[in-house]
């Protein structure tokens, strides 16, 4: 049974299970009691030799680059080396490749462990995975990787440092939290990773208070209630103060006009006001509330302005020291100082399920059963796909077709194709291929092309096979998938020539396995 955590990365919070978060917030409570104590805390130094731990600021970086350093200065010693990159004079600032980079970086010491920060999405997960081919390929140690931040997907180590924070406020009790997320939420990383740091607690309750603007992105907020949270939405701080079930913990985040458009930035004024606390709010206050960011606050327009500083609601400033000793905790984990009384290896997610269903065949009919009624000529061999795009508009449903045609280079000249009106009134297309068999690769990307679809396989003018097709559990492997965000890294434009892979979600979307942007499979083809 595998107890350590080497090799293991996070690069988005569900990266550690439950049990493993619990485990790290523990092992935190230990290390701060003994160093207040003047115990000694050697435990928690990494032991193994040559172990290189590389600080990767490709974005520009203050609170969390330096909470870094020193948590991994605490385990510098003739056994740990520490690297800090400077993000101005960076190799990836020169159009190097990622993967490259970081696959020569670990040849350098027997184990390494990196922490990366980078304005684009989804670089944790790919290093993850290409490096640590590399790795098996030189037998090579495989090397852990720390998401410190990704444009705004999601920040971890912050998630881990604030769930810590808010159990160290409620005694480590973790039966239920009722917390207000204020600010940014729709740019604001910290937040998005709630929607499953707040796991640990066994009920939630999440008022979230943003204007239109800036409101959480449907896609999280529907996360959160699939986690079970209860979830309320509130435009202004002004009015969340009008109703009486307030929030014992509030987690403001600045405003990022740095990554806003010129539309938003003209109501900036207004945008400020809506999530900015002010004294008259105090009375309306219940006892016992703590306010928290993840600083720093913006100078001249702060959510959480200074006149609050020297009051009980402060608890940024707590929130802040304990980055500190959470990220030396969790280097120690990923450094194999610390061991759990479980089983840490990773539990790998199947994703298997029949999306090609074999459907009942109506005997006697020549070719194409149904089809010769249409005005379709009956083919002696080959496939007819139908039911293309079934109930959508007659122009939708030649999109469909083009895009079949397109993706599936089905350009024989012999083919056929339409559109006709169903029984019950909508209109379907149709494809029809002589002498042409689809391979099971083309069937599951006409899968996620256009689902329930069917295709029927001719042969001696008789249907010899024929089934119903619905989106495949993951979608990978093709050159003409491609994913909607821009600052995905598996985005063309990035030079990192990383193909996109999808899994498809609860609601039948596909979700981004980098940055975990959810598609349409309308959406997930360059085509």
């Amino acid at each position: 049974m595998k107890r350590d955590f080497l090799g293991r990365s996070l690069a988005v919070i569900e990266d550690l299970s439950v049990e493993e978060q619990m485990f790290l917030y523990e092992k935190t409570r230990e290390l701060k009691q003994k160093w207040h104590e003047r115990k000694d805390v050697s435990d928690f130094k990494i032991k193994k030799k040559n172990v290189g731990i590389y600080i990767v600021f490709v974005e520009p970086s203050t609170r969390t680059k330096e909470s870094f350093i020193n948590a991994a200065k605490f385990h510098s010693g003739p056994n740990v080396k520490v690297n800090v990159f400077d993000s101005e004079h960076s190799s990836f600032n020169k159009q190097e490749s990622y993967v490259d980079t970081f696959s020569m970086l670990t040849s350098y010491s027997d184990y390494s462990i990196f922490v990366v920060r980078t304005r684009l999405e989804g670089v944790c997960r790919l290093l993850e995975r290409k490096v640590s081919e590399f790795a098996v390929r030189n037998n090579i140690e495989i090397p852990s990787f720390i998401n410190a931040g990704d444009g705004k997907h999601e920040h971890p180590t912050q998630e881990l440092l604030d769930e810590y924070t808010f159990l160290e406020q409620n005694n480590f009790d973790n039966t239920f939290i009722h917390v207000a997320l204020v600010g940014d939420l729709l740019h604001g990383r910290t937040v998005h990773s709630k929607v499953n740091g707040l796991k640990i607690f066994r009920s939630v309750k999440v008022d979230l208070i943003a204007p239109e603007e800036l409101k959480m992105p449907e896609y999280y907020i529907e996360k959160m209630r699939e986690n079970g949270f209860e979830v309320r939405e509130f435009h202004s701080i002004e009015e969340y103060l009008k109703q009486k079930d307030i929030a014992r913990v509030w987690y403001f985040t600045r405003l990022q006009l740095e990554r806003m458009g010129e539309d938003i930035l003209e109501k900036e004024h207004l945008l400020r006001e809506a999530v900015t606390f002010k004294k008259e709010y105090l009375e309306k206050l219940p006892d016992g509330v703590k306010f928290y960011h993840p600083l720093p606050r913006h100078k001249l327009y702060p959510t959480i302005p200074s006149f609050l500083d020297p009051l009980p609601l402060n608890g940024w400033e707590t929130q802040a020291r304990n980055g500190y000793w959470v990220r030396i905790v969790l280097l120690s984990m990923f450094g194999g100082a610390i061991e759990a009384p479980f089983d840490t290896s990773r539990k790998q997610i199947k994703h298997e399920e029949d999306f090609i269903i074999p459907a009942p065949i109506t005997h006697g009919n020549k070719g194409v059963q149904k089809d010769g009624k249409r005005g379709i000529k009956p083919i002696d061999n080959g496939t007819v796909i139908d039911h293309i795009a079934k109930g959508k508009t007659p122009e939708e449903i030649y999109a469909t077709i083009v895009k079949i045609r397109k993706i599936l280079h089905l350009y024989d000249v012999d083919s056929a194709d339409g559109i006709f009106r169903s029984s019950d009134g909508s209109f379907k297309g149709y494809i029809s291929l002589p002498n042409r068999y689809l391979s099971k690769k083309e069937i599951k990307k006409l899968a996620a092309i256009s689902p329930s679809t069917t295709v029927n396989i001719i042969r001696n003018s008789t249907v010899a096979e024929k089934y119903r097709i619905k989106l495949p559990p993951t979608i990978y492997g093709f050159e003409e998938l491609r994913c909607k965000n821009e600052s995905c890294i598996t985005n063309p434009a990035h030079g990192e020539n990383v193909s996109p892979s999808f899994v498809r979600n609860k609601k039948g979307q596909f979700v981004c396995e980098y940055c975990e942007t959810p598609h349409s499979f309308e959406e997930i083809w360059s085509i």
